[in-house]
């Protein structure tokens, strides 16, 4: 990864994550054809919600025939953690315009949201719209087809889980927070490395008391405070 902040450079910083998306997006597809879903509906289904962790959820309340309105809060429960996410990115594009924000914030995931997290410690902390929309764009047609894929696939790969697709998102993770880590040289590893470890420990706690989406919320906000309280500390 570069400084560089071009439409390009988007494209080439997006491509590694986007390997996560296809793993995950086929095990979504063969999901929702297991539930039933036609392929058309999987596209539909990813153009307009785009998340692939709510539509596992609605995949599953389709198949149980759940009501409309349990789907919505389902669905508004599980993305809230996007507001924090993006209003985490909004200072770094205040200067542009409305219009680019909106652009930006709607096709935000929490993969591209930790990409823009690693980018900004090789451009001194900024942000370009250029870039921003080549890593959406890029990730979002990519979720797209692969679900697709998956979907018209689906009765030739009765479990997805076999060939290690459920852990592609993990695997993913896992390689942001350690370029994040390592490109962040405004503090040191091992202050970042405790951080990481409360907020794990945090995950484990409150899982075994909250749905995973909740448990995930609550550790987020409690590890933004931990992690302004150990930088005060040391300032």
């Amino acid at each position: 990864m570069t400084g560089d902040l071009s439409f390009r450079a988007g494209l080439k910083d997006v491509l590694p994550t986007v390997f996560g998306y296809i793993g995950v997006g086929l095990a979504f597809g063969v999901v929702a054809h297991t539930a039933g879903i036609a392929w058309w509906l999987v596209a539909l289904m990813s153009l307009i919600v785009y998340g692939g962790s709510v539509q596992f959820v609605l995949a599953t309340m389709l198949a149980a025939a759940s009501p409309i309105s349990a789907m919505l809060v389902s669905a508004i429960l599980i993305n809230s953690r996007m507001s924090l996410m993006s209003m985490t990115v909004a200072p770094y594009i205040k200067e542009e315009s409305l219009l680019q924000n909106i652009m930006i914030g709607t096709l935000l995931t929490d993969e591209t949201f930790a990409l823009s997290m690693n980018k900004v410690n090789y451009t001194n902390h900024k942000l370009k719209p250029a870039w921003f929309h080549a890593a959406n764009v890029g990730a979002y047609l990519v979720w797209m087809l692969a679900t697709v894929v998956g979907a018209l696939l689906g009765g030739l790969i009765p479990n997805p889980n076999a060939f290690g697709l459920d852990f592609a998102a993990v695997a993913m993770f896992i390689g942001l927070l350690y370029l994040q880590m390592i490109g962040d040289r405004s503090k040191p590893l091992v202050r970042q490395a405790q951080v990481v470890v409360i907020v794990m420990v945090m995950m484990y706690v409150l899982m075994r008391f909250f749905p995973g989406s909740t448990a995930m919320l609550i550790a987020t906000v409690l590890g933004c405070l931990i992690g302004m309280g150990v930088e005060r500390a040391h300032e």
